[in-house]
């Protein structure tokens, strides 16, 4: 009964016409207030602002020229290796001598360069072809060192020459001494086979790992020089590591495309 009396007495009272109607409070105005500036912003950067990416790729440090894999002319077995690894050689200076049924034979290099690594051991039989050693084309010890980066096909078409590059150094350890400073010189027209890059590098196994995805462009890195580190080129630290970097060391770029403004992703 209590409550059908309440409802009575409502029905009886005047409805309250006179009273402002209230649409929204004024907390829900602050969040439109907000969520319109947030909108505004978000249009204002995605046609003014940019964002910056990057392609992280494989590479190399090798000097400009390359490297080449030696051959045996003859077929026969060694009797001495008559340079170590890690030396400096001219062209056509003696590395190997073979016994053949002609007699001792000397195995030449073919250009100047330093002597990366030697195949053949004494007491080895090799045949005419037989890949003997590989040795670096340099002109001396203080020639500069350049990165190559194996890009795929598709990444390759985005990097610009000029492109800014961050280098890790297999060798250095990137926490302590940071990464070395580059800038794209190159990029390669033509995609790489993976015995191009083994007669480049001198290294079938390098050949192999750089195009296990498929036939990459190479991507030509030029270091940046600094007379302040020991090791001659330029670091995201100050120093650098306290020690020379060599050729035949693994690194990975990680290079800096051009600029995109954020609404070019949402037109066609």
């Amino acid at each position: 009964m209590q409550f059908r009396q309440q409802a009575l007495s409502k029905l009886q009272s005047p409805e309250q016409l006179d009273l402002p109607v209230r649409f929204a409070r004024p907390q829900g105005l602050l969040v439109l207030a907000v969520t319109l500036a947030v909108m505004a912003a978000a249009s204002f950067w995605a046609v003014t602002g940019s964002v910056a990416s990057t392609l992280d790729a494989p590479g190399i440090l090798t000097h400009p020229r390359g490297s080449y894999v030696l051959q045996s002319p003859v077929a026969g077995q060694v009797t001495q290796v008559l340079a170590d690894e890690g030396a400096s050689l001219p062209a056509h200076a003696p590395l190997l001598k073979v016994r053949t049924a002609q007699g001792e034979q000397v195995v030449r290099t073919i250009d100047a360069g330093r002597l990366t690594s030697v195949t053949a051991t004494i007491g080895a039989v090799v045949t005419p072809g037989a890949d003997v050693a590989s040795v670096e084309r340099i002109d001396g010890a203080d020639d500069p060192l350049v990165v190559l980066l194996y890009v795929s096909g598709a990444g390759a078409a985005a990097v610009p020459v000029g492109a800014r590059v961050d280098l890790t150094v297999q060798s250095v350890p990137a926490q302590r001494y940071g990464v070395l400073r580059g800038k794209v010189a190159a990029v390669g027209r033509v995609a790489q086979t993976e015995q191009q890059i083994t007669r480049f590098l001198g290294d079938a196994q390098l050949g192999a790992q750089f195009s296990e995805h498929g036939r990459p462009l190479a991507v030509l890195v030029k270091i940046e020089r600094s007379d302040s580190t020991k090791s001659g080129y330029r670091w995201s630290s100050a120093d650098g590591p306290p020690y020379a970097i060599g050729s035949m060391t693994l690194a990975t770029g990680s290079v800096r495309l051009a600029d995109q403004r954020p609404i070019d992703w949402l037109l066609p």
